[in-house]
Formats: C-alpha cells, sequence, structure tokens
C-alpha cells in the first residue's frame, strides 16, 4: 500500500549515450543529470541516498548490466517499510523472443546497458517482489518500447490509437533492433545458436538476466502474481519507439523526448500528481510537439492515483 511518509528516498539513475558507436545517443546523461537536480529540489531526495551511472569519459562506475542490476539490487537490500525507491533509465532498449514455450511469438521488453548485457522485464519483476511491504519503487524508462518492463505489472494506461505526424521530427530512436544485439553478442562468443540466452550466459555468466535461467529457478526467483508497489513509467508502448533529440543546429541541450516532457509537467504543475496525471499529461505534452509515442502506466489500481514520487513536508527537510 502507498505510504504518505516514507522514511527514506532513494534513487539509482542511468543515462547511456553509447558515445563513438553506431548506436550513439546524444540526451540520455542529459536526461539523468536534470533528474538528480528535480529530484532534490521538489521531492526532497538526500543526494547521498542517490546513484548516478552514465558512460559519459572518465566515468568510475560505468552503467554495464552488472553495474545497474548491483546497483539496483543494493537499493532494494538497503529498503525499509515506507521508503521511495526510484529508478530512472534514459538510453535504448529493445525487444527480445519470450522464453516461455506457452507464448513462443510474444516479445518481451529489456533495456540495453552500455556493455549489451540486456536487464529485461522479469528482472525488474524480481526486484519488485523483493520490497518490504509499504515500500514503493517507481520506474521511470525514458527508452523504446519500453511498456511492460515491469513483467506482468497491470496496465493502467496503455496502447493508444492517436497519431501525430512524428516524421516531421529530427530524431534517433533510443532502440537496438534484436538482430544487432544478437550480431554484438554472436561476435564476442563465436557460437552458431540462435538463443541470445546461450551468448549471454557464454559472456556475462551469472550476472546474466535470470529470464534465461532453468524454468524451475525463475518460478522459485520469481513467485506468484499479486497487487505490488511496483510503479512503471514507460516512455512509449511495448511497440514503439522513444525518442532522442540532439538540437545542435540551434545551440540546444539533447534530451530524451519523454524525460524532458515528465520535466515540463513537473514545472508547469507545482501542486502533486499522480502517477496518472504524469503520463497522462506527459502524453499530451509529446502529441503537441509532434512525437507518435504514447507513455503507458503499469501498476496496482492503488499506485495509479498515488502522488508521484509523492511531495514531502518542505516544513520537515
Amino acid at each position: 500500500m502507498y505510504m504518505e511518509k516514507g522514511k527514506k528516498r532513494m534513487a539509482i539513475l542511468v543515462g547511456c549515450n553509447y558515445p563513438n558507436t553506431q548506436n550513439e545517443l546524444h540526451g540520455c546523461i542529459n536526461d539523468v543529470l536534470t533528474m538528480r537536480d528535480v529530484l532534490v529540489s521538489r521531492f526532497g531526495f538526500d543526494p547521498s541516498y542517490m546513484e548516478l551511472l552514465t558512460d559519459a569519459p572518465g566515468s568510475l562506475v560505468m552503467p554495464t548490466g552488472a553495474n545497474i542490476k548491483s546497483a539496483l539490487n543494493g537499493m532494494v537490500d538497503r529498503a525499509e517499510p515506507g521508503d521511495v525507491l526510484f529508478f530512472h533509465y534514459s538510453g535504448h532498449g529493445t525487444r527480445i523472443p519470450s522464453t516461455k514455450p506457452s507464448h513462443p511469438f510474444r516479445q518481451d521488453e529489456a533495456i540495453v546497458p552500455c556493455d549489451f548485457n540486456l536487464i529485461t522485464d522479469m528482472d525488474f519483476r524480481q526486484l519488485v517482489n523483493r520490497l518490504p511491504g509499504g515500500a514503493s519503487f517507481t520506474i521511470l524508462s525514458d527508452s523504446c518500447h519500453s511498456g511492460g518492463l515491469i513483467d506482468k505489472e497491470k496496465e493502467q494506461i496503455g496502447p493508444s490509437s492517436v497519431t501525430t505526424n512524428s516524421k516531421s521530427l529530427s530524431y534517433s530512436p533510443k532502440t537496438i533492433p534484436f538482430d544487432s544485439v544478437m550480431h554484438h553478442l554472436t561476435s564476442l562468443t563465436g557460437i552458431d545458436s540462435s538463443d541470445i540466452g546461450t551468448h549471454l550466459s557464454e559472456v556475462f555468466g551469472s550476472d546474466a538476466s535470470i529470464k534465461f535461467c532453468a524454468h524451475e529457478l525463475e518460478q522459485d526467483l520469481l513467485g506468484s502474481l499479486r497487487p505490488d508497489a511496483g510503479i512503471l513509467l514507460s516512455g512509449c508502448q511495448a511497440n514503439e519507439t522513444s525518442a532522442d533529440m540532439n538540437p545542435t543546429s540551434d545551440g540546444g541541450k539533447a534530451y530524451g523526448a519523454f524525460s524532458n516532457a515528465v520535466h515540463m509537467v513537473l514545472k508547469k504543475n507545482v501542486t502533486p500528481l499522480s502517477n496518472r496525471e504524469v503520463v497522462t499529461l506527459a502524453r499530451e505534452v509529446l502529441q503537441a510537439q509532434g512525437f507518435d509515442q504514447h507513455p503507458c502506466l503499469y501498476c496496482c489500481d492503488n499506485n495509479a492515483g498515488a502522488p508521484f514520487l509523492w511531495q514531502p513536508d518542505r516544513s520537515s527537510l
């Protein structure tokens, strides 16, 4: 259940620009730096409870799959009832064929760390299942195919049939096609196999996603489906791409379209907004700007109307 007061507000912020690669983006690090400032100034986050991982030149801790999962697991390990946990990811996403025999044509969602060690919807489900009672875990993922990034989370705001003329915009999609991921991993393993789990396990060993472990272990790790404290604000639907803007011609700062829309919504509305309102208003901003991507909301019914990261009592900070 959503708690009005929390002991700690903790955040992991990850921005991947993939510099000097064919998959390079430009606004992802800017996104999380801006979010860091918003978390401190508006939501009362203590910088000592925040961790920033980017692939900027000279970064001491790179946003590899293992490092991101280590940071997330550490945050969940420290969580106590009433704590507010937040994960903001800005970078590439991809879709992978389902590993479940009962859904051979389904595709599942994953984010793409800088080393291609995919973090999947099942990994996020495991994190949510480990939360202590009364804690909340909000994920804001500004990446392609991010709808449904918490496995089995209830859809509150889903696919939209409204389209805009995004062809008039110049942007880079935040997606790496599955074939490109497979080509990269195959070049590392030299294994002739179409099973991505085989390649990820060979390269990353125990740091690979739990999605590719034995089915029995998968069930033991995930447990049963139940209402929980996971909250996902996705940058787009599962079948859509999210935009990375690099307005260098006018000297503007690069940014992710969804992250920027959220910042605009928060700046315009100084009173607390619910998770549903943040997603709805961000959709309106993106539509007005001409983007053909539709942010979605996944959470239990109670958390749909709960305040986004809740606005703390300023007098107590």
